[in-house]
């Protein structure tokens, strides 16, 4: 049971845990496609399943951004919501330590630091999200409002697409 998971059985927040095989192939190829492999394993839209990234902000605070698997972040619109001029993607060890979990694994959920969160103003006009259990080829699927409430994630329109 990952920390993640423990968050929502302790608050007591419906969820489902779905767990998927990460083929060598998928894993190898994507290099960071997590999202949408999680996707194409469990039949989810693209859309409806975000991706948790770490940027770290011009002023050196580290805030986590939740945009779909078919996007990338857009810094620019980060920094923006966040209130600063620049921001940029953290480096891995960061990310790691701070979170206490694995990139491709990274929850938004039961991180050994809560920082600061955003997620793209496209979960809005969804009623079921999913993100990353805590480990790769581990998804919770909760409800939009629950996520945001456990994370205090600010909307924002972060995606970029294409």
């Amino acid at each position: 049971m990952t920390p993640a998971i423990r968050l929502l059985e302790s608050r007591g927040v419906a969820h489902q845990v779905t767990s998927y095989d990460l083929t060598s192939e998928s894993d190898a190829a994507s290099q960071g496609s997590y999202g949408l492999d999680a996707a194409r394993a469990l039949s989810l839209s693209p859309a409806s399943v975000f991706k948790t990234l770490l940027a770290q902000l011009d002023d050196d605070r580290l805030v986590v951004a939740l945009v779909p698997g078919d996007a990338t972040l857009d810094l620019k619109a980060l920094a923006r919501a966040a209130g600063v001029r620049k921001a940029r993607m953290a480096e891995v060890p960061v990310a790691e330590r701070t979170t206490g979990y694995l990139v491709g694994g990274i929850s938004p959920l039961g991180q050994k630091k809560r920082l600061p969160t955003f997620i793209d103003a496209s979960a809005l006009t969804l009623d079921t999200v999913h993100v990353s259990g805590g480990r790769r080829g581990l998804e919770l699927s909760l409800a939009r409002d629950d996520l945001i409430a456990l994370t205090a994630a600010r909307p924002a329109d972060l995606a970029r697409r294409g």
